[in-house]
């Protein structure tokens, strides 16, 4: 056992030690390899045989949920057929560990034929896919994991790695927002998280409000009739000024709070939620906060309330 823990030890040490090589080999490349893609009025074409295809699949699905509409393409099926997948208006990102793919010529050879600029990522700037490349993005020459057989670790880390640097790059510069990727992400806990707060909320037609001047008996029937655990209080312009909950309700259980109004018993400034803002993080707010209801606000009036429960029924964690 403590034989395999070093193993793996080792392992990550040199994939470490490739990153942090690839780190510092950045340059102007980069960029230039960043401005073509997104200067380009198609789409991404990624490309690669073996270990390098499968890296260029997840390459290519993680640019198309960031913003960069890119799909990949199998080198082999190409030369019979699926060249036809790429137009004169894309950029095709080719990547191969050597440089020197067989698979990879017909692909280079229609890129040359259509003047289809072509981005490579390699270890080898004097291969052919390099040479053939508009822009050559090369692998630092650092020893694949696995001394044995030589089979792509490192390599194929560092490339998941630029590929996941160039993703992100072109989101930045493409201005895509957390809304841009929930629309490409309307399933499961993420896409849930990403939701907004008008998704959530319980329209004006079912918010406990009160007047600042109601008195507590009516507040309290408010509340018990409104099924969220508090009351919204409001001013004579509609604006919230306030929120009486619950526990509240309890803290002031004598005598003389019958007598009271919502004004002096309610809790100044509660905490809101606007229209846009992300499921996750209002049921990050309500965790932090220990609340269960959170009203949302437009212009400081409240247009919608949000339970815990209205999160956690669709799957916001």
């Amino acid at each position: 056992m403590s034989n395999s823990l070093e193993i793996a030890r080792t392992v990550l040490a040199l994939e470490i030690k490739g990153l942090e090589a690839l780190k510092s080999s950045l340059g102007d490349d980069f960029a230039a390899a960043v401005e073509l893609i997104h200067q380009s009025k198609g789409r991404l074409a990624v490309s690669g045989m073996g270990k390098s295809g499968h890296v260029a699949r997840k390459i290519a699905a993680t640019f198309s949920s960031t913003g960069t509409p890119a799909l990949f393409v199998h080198p082999a099926e190409a030369s019979h057929g699926d060249l036809g997948m790429i137009s004169r208006d894309d950029v095709i990102l080719a990547l191969s560990k050597s440089g020197e793919t067989a698979e990879l010529g017909d692909l280079l050879a229609y890129a040359a034929r259509w003047s289809i600029p072509v981005v490579s990522i390699t270890s080898s700037s004097q291969s052919a896919l390099a040479k053939a490349a508009k822009i050559a993005l090369n692998l630092p020459d650092i020893e694949e994991a696995c001394g044995e057989t030589f089979a792509p670790t490192t390599s194929t880390t560092m490339m998941m790695a630029l590929g996941d640097a160039l993703a992100v790059a072109l989101l930045r510069a493409r201005g895509f927002s957390a809304s841009d990727f929930q629309g490409f992400h309307p399933g499961g806990k993420l896409g849930a998280a990403l939701r907004k707060a008008r998704d959530l909320m319980h329209g004006e037609d079912a918010l406990p409000l009160a007047r600042l001047k109601t008195p507590m008996p009516e507040v309290v029937e408010i509340i018990s009739n409104g099924a969220f655990g508090c009351a919204g209080i409001i001013d004579d312009k509609g604006l919230l000024k306030g929120i009486i909950t619950d526990g509240d309700i309890r803290r002031h259980f004598t005598l003389d709070a019958q007598s009271q109004t919502a004004a002096e018993v309610m809790t100044k400034n509660p905490h809101t939620a606007k229209l846009e803002t992300l499921a996750g993080d209002v049921l990050a707010l309500m965790s932090r906060t220990k609340i269960t209801s959170l009203f949302v606000v437009e212009n400081e009036k409240p247009v919608g309330i949000i339970h815990v429960h209205d999160c956690l029924s669709v799957g916001v964690v």
